[in-house]
């Protein structure tokens, strides 16, 4: 699989979003849930996203963390290359969602995470999300604390606006690596950080990557240019999309969604997938 890299970090240019295995409400069973992790490290990708607050309620806090851990633990061949990047800062109260973006809360946070996961240090930690209620400057000295400390080895930041962003370069330094926001056909609005990203050496990981693609009644001539092209390829409208992802820049490492092994192993293929110049301008238009 093609590769790309995050800080100094050398990771499949697909990465795995882990979140439907915990938080769907038709969400597979443990074994099943396993099974599509699996799946994706049988594949190539060596990239997984999760959160401590990726659970159906708040009961079952850190659900995704626990089961990404089993099935790494379980899967029979060396993972030592895989890139864990899980977040904090979101909390659930019952089945609604909150947030918490105070020094001490991320602390707590992070090692809670250590813990479910089972290492010495995360690999990737991202602040989840902005905490109006907390000053940006203190959820980034978080970051900065627990890189010191050797909580964390990389630092990234989710769902940030430029200013926020260089706030954190400034403030994290070079342990700062990733900014992790919605992008998709049907949601562009994070462009500017994207290229922000691009200039500053900055890993972009759009989430919710497929936004748009299969929504053709809402968003007509976006969904049909990418099914046209899915057409011309003899590809699924969703290995286009990651394509289209990846060809935007080089920093670029979409974190595509799965509850199945065939969809994974799907996104997968994307990487190897070759857009024409044509076919690029077209869905960039649409």
């Amino acid at each position: 699989m093609q590769q790309r890299t995050i800080g100094s970090t050398t990771v499949s240019a697909i990465g795995l979003g882990a979140m439907p295995l915990s938080t769907k409400e038709d969400r597979p069973s443990p074994e099943d849930a396993v099974a599509v992790v699996h799946a994706a490290l049988d594949a190539g990708v060596t990239l997984i996203d999760t959160a401590d607050a990726y659970a159906a309620d708040e009961a079952e806090f850190g659900h995704n963390e626990e089961l990404v851990a089993r099935a790494l633990a379980t899967y029979g061949s060396d993972t030592s290359s895989v890139l864990v990047a899980t977040k904090g800062g979101h909390t659930r109260e019952g089945r609604d969602w909150g947030l918490d973006g105070t020094l001490s809360y991320l602390r707590r946070a992070c090692e809670g995470s250590l813990r479910r996961l089972g290492v010495e240090a995360i690999g990737l930690y991202q602040l989840h999300r902005p905490d109006p209620a907390t000053p940006w400057e203190e959820s980034m000295g978080a970051l900065r604390s627990l890189h010191e400390d050797g909580l964390i080895r990389m630092a990234g930041i989710s769902n940030a606006d430029v200013d926020q962003i260089d706030a954190a370069r400034a403030i994290v330094g070079d342990a700062l690596v990733s900014v992790q926001n919605q992008f998709s056909p049907g949601y562009r609005s994070s462009a500017g950080e994207l290229a922000h990203c691009a200039a500053h050496g900055l890993a972009f990981l759009p989430w919710s990557p497929f936004g748009g693609v299969s929504a053709a009644k809402s968003l007509g001539s976006t969904a049909d240019e990418f099914a046209a092209v899915a057409g011309e390829l003899g590809v699924s409208v969703y290995q286009v999309t990651l394509a289209w992802h990846l060809a935007q820049a080089d920093v670029v490492l979409p974190i595509p969604g799965a509850s199945r092994p065939a969809s994974i192993l799907d996104s997968a293929a994307a990487a190897d997938l070759a857009l024409t110049p044509d076919q690029l301008a077209r869905l960039n238009a649409a």
